[in-house]
């Protein structure tokens, strides 16, 4: 989900996850209606956010903070354990407290949180906010693993080339509007710097 500053793609996010309720519409996973379900029963349900600004805790340890993503969660393969092989450097560093850490390795441990509640659906805000390009392309080929483990992902981003690289589908918000959808090899990059900076006012739909 990509777009510009104030286009609405955190609202969305927020809205899927429970914390906005939709003015009009609904919400439904797997054919069920979960608009009013509450934010608590919808990661019950699998769907887990990591929120923009990774929102940690800073008097707590790095453990500590992955353990909070397990006070709801569905069971799964995702612990400790797991969340260490996939950030390895997060077992030295379990006692410490996350305000010392860089923000790609706080982002790394929003990241853990969240799978320590065993999401069938992951809801990324803004993953590359604020961090080196560097970090931001680790991040990102962090993406393909937890893909190949059956997790959706709905990703929400400023960064177009990031996002459209990684991604099976696209779509390109503008002042809540869906203004291009399509899988990204179909885009081309005049569609999408139209959508992007509501150059064109016709809404495009992409082939099934």
């Amino acid at each position: 989900m990509i777009g510009a500053n104030g286009a609405g793609k955190s609202t969305l996010l927020r809205t899927i996850a429970g914390l906005h309720r939709p003015v009009a519409g609904t919400i439904q996973l797997d054919g069920s209606d979960i608009t009013h379900l509450p934010a608590h029963r919808r990661v019950a349900a699998g769907i887990v956010m990591v929120p923009e600004g990774r929102r940690l805790f800073p008097s707590l340890s790095l453990e500590e903070n992955l353990k909070l993503g397990s006070t709801r969660s569905r069971s799964g393969a995702w612990d400790l354990d797991r969340v260490y092989q996939l950030f390895p450097w997060m077992a030295e560093r379990r006692g410490g407290p996350t305000v010392h850490l860089s923000g790609g390795e706080q982002q790394a441990v929003a990241i853990g949180r969240a799978l320590m509640a065993n999401p069938r659906i992951l809801l990324l805000d803004e993953l590359s906010l604020g961090l080196a390009p560097a970090v931001v392309q680790r991040l990102y080929d962090m993406l393909p693993a937890l893909l190949a483990t059956g997790m959706s992902i709905l990703l929400v981003e400023q960064d177009v080339t990031q996002a459209l690289r990684v991604s099976d589908w696209a779509h390109c918000l503008l002042e809540g509007r869906i203004m291009l959808s399509g899988r990204p090899r179909d885009l081309a990059s005049t569609e999408v710097e139209a959508a992007y900076f509501g150059l064109s006012k016709r809404a495009v739909g992409g082939g099934g």
